[in-house]
């Protein structure tokens, strides 16, 4: 690795603007100053943290955040998903530190330490990032590498409980640094994304699916085929929203996932109750006819929700596939009504908008309201992601977005529409 003086050079000589360029979706012509000064910033504040000096051989690595376009809740059941990763994301600067103890320090939150030398799951580590530091290195173990103590200042854009997942972005930043660190950067980005999900299942507690640290670790617009989990099939998908005469709108809530792990989890555990009735594992497995032909026996087994989500699954798994044809054939208008009926169908079928019970305060079905009423007609929105808080997704048109931004905002508060882009690649290595 090359020293933090020779970073500190590089970025004033600008040797890394087509990069930062590149990780921030600028044009060609335009400046990254605001992306030099970050960089150069996190680089000083590992250093001022963690008492090291302009010798230090370090790293900087970035993982972005991640948009689910199409497959609302389909990977868990080995399903097809359209997804991309975004241009916020989280920026570290990381060294080894000469111990058996990784310390992470994210701006903001308290220092965490985790002693490699017990890489075992711990209970009161569940739900935190030590879990999920801890989760990485040992799978890392398990994959023959040996991970060892390293410093870590982080900083991040993809605001937590955003439905960017925040989670996976910072699973494939770590598994980054591990690669960057002890790996000898051999893990592909499958891999990594495989790792993080490893890591949110068994350490952190979270029954999640493979797509959100797959679209962060690979980057771009991908559409995914998890029929193997092992080895799903990654197809690169060009999207051009600005040619198209479109904007990507994530519009936040103002709900947060707090206390909802439970609804998370009764998604894939309703699904798979479905899929066990046929004596199979997951709903890819069941051929969708037989489960027409038993929906009177399954509402008895396995309860009417269970039997709605089931039937979201089967649709959405092909409207995934759809949407991805229509991409590639450059076919836009019926890719945003194939978007309109992933939205539909997760309002509907899935009813992952609104946590079970709740009437009083429903915020992700009044930001969806709220983005109808604006677009009138035009454009396409949607919940996206885990559901039940967060965001939710608008594909605006263009002599439409200040408009469409400003009512939005109206009703659930300013700087709650974000414009994004989709950014060309995941997992980053900066400088090492």
């Amino acid at each position: 690795m090359r020293t933090l003086s020779e970073l500190y050079q590089a970025l004033e000589d600008g040797a890394l603007d087509d990069c930062l360029r590149t990780l921030a979706c600028l044009g060609v012509e335009e400046r990254p100053t605001i992306q030099r000064a970050r960089t150069a910033r996190v680089a000083r504040a590992f250093q001022e943290t963690f008492g090291r000096d302009d010798r230090t051989e370090a790293a900087m690595l970035s993982a972005p955040g991640r948009t689910e376009i199409g497959g609302n809740h389909t990977d868990h059941q080995h399903g097809r998903v359209l997804a991309a990763a975004v241009d916020v994301d989280l920026l570290a600067c990381a060294a080894p530190n000469g111990t058996h103890t990784i310390r992470f320090q994210s701006e903001g939150w308290p220092l965490v330490e985790v002693d490699l030398s017990d890489r075992s799951p711990r209970p009161e580590e569940k739900e935190s990032t030590a879990a999920l530091i801890r989760g990485m290195a040992a799978r890392a173990a398990q994959l023959g590498y040996v991970p060892a103590g390293f410093d870590a200042y982080v900083v991040s854009d993809v605001l937590p409980g955003s439905g960017l997942s925040s989670s996976a972005a910072c699973e494939v930043l770590i598994g980054n640094i591990l690669n960057v660190l002890f790996c000898r950067q051999e893990l592909s980005p499958v891999t990594i994304a495989q790792m993080g999900q490893y890591a949110e299942n068994v350490y952190f507690g979270k029954p999640s699916g493979l797509m959100d640290q797959m679209a962060s670790s690979v980057g771009g617009a991908v559409a995914i085929d998890f029929a193997d989990p092992s080895a799903p099939v990654v197809e690169p998908r060009k999207v051009d929203l600005a040619a198209e005469g479109y904007a990507l709108c994530i519009i936040d809530s103002g709900a947060d996932h707090i206390d909802l792990t439970a609804e998370y989890a009764a998604i894939p555990g309703e699904m798979r109750a479905v899929a066990a009735f046929f004596g199979k594992e997951v709903l890819r497995e069941v051929p969708e006819d037989a489960f027409l032909a038993h929906i009177p026996e399954l509402r008895a087994a396995a309860g009417d929700r269970a039997v709605l989500r089931a039937l979201h699954f089967f649709e959405e798994d092909r409207r995934a596939a759809a949407e991805s044809a229509a991409l590639a054939a450059g076919d836009f208008q019926s890719f945003l009504e194939l978007v309109r009926s992933s939205g539909r169908s997760s309002w509907v079928y899935l009813q992952n908008v609104s946590p079970a019970g709740t009437v009083r305060e429903q915020p992700v079905a009044v930001a969806l309201a709220a983005a109808e009423l604006a677009l009138g007609g035009r454009g396409a929105f949607r919940v996206h992601g885990g559901g039940f808080a967060g965001t939710i997704q608008a594909f605006v048109p263009l002599d439409l977005l200040e408009t469409f931004r400003h009512r939005v905002e109206a009703v659930l508060g300013e700087g709650r529409c974000h414009v994004m882009s989709i950014r060309p690649v995941g997992g980053a290595v900066l400088w090492a």
